[in-house]
């Protein structure tokens, strides 16, 4: 039958009892799966992590600019990685670094959700934000 439609015989299913055929222009069928398939990978989007770091002292402005970058990140579908990096005596301050990852979390908790909590690595604390 396919050979007097001048088509092919295509094997969909051979596993199944009885096995699967179709009857289709193969030629076709292959370049519609490519166009698909290309398709998908245009649409989808890779998420990267963008890094923000802070030290447990940042004046007002500069904690305000870090929060508007992050935002930014946020609004185009990123990760954010917050550092908080203590240098020297900072770090006999720990609760200083901590309060202000908290201030990170209330300004950001209506645009982002806590990935990875706050954790301790070294002299520094990371955290990781997903936008909602």
């Amino acid at each position: 039958m396919a050979q007097e439609a001048g088509l092919d015989l295509v094997e969909i299913a051979p596993n199944s009892v009885p096995p699967v055929c179709k009857i289709l222009d193969y030629g076709k069928y292959k370049y519609q799966s490519q166009k698909k398939a290309a398709e998908a990978r245009k649409k989808q989007k890779v998420v990267e992590i963008k890094e923000i770091k802070l030290r447990p002292m940042i004046d007002h402005h500069d904690y305000d600019v870090k929060m508007r970058s992050m935002q930014r990140f946020f609004e185009e579908g990123d990760k954010v990685k917050v550092t908080l990096r203590f240098r020297g005596r900072e770090m006999a301050h720990q609760e200083l670094g901590y309060k202000l990852l908290d201030r990170v979390k209330v300004d950001t908790a209506k645009i982002a959700k806590i990935e990875q909590e706050p954790r301790f690595e070294g002299r520094q604390v990371v955290m990781v934000l997903a936008p909602r």
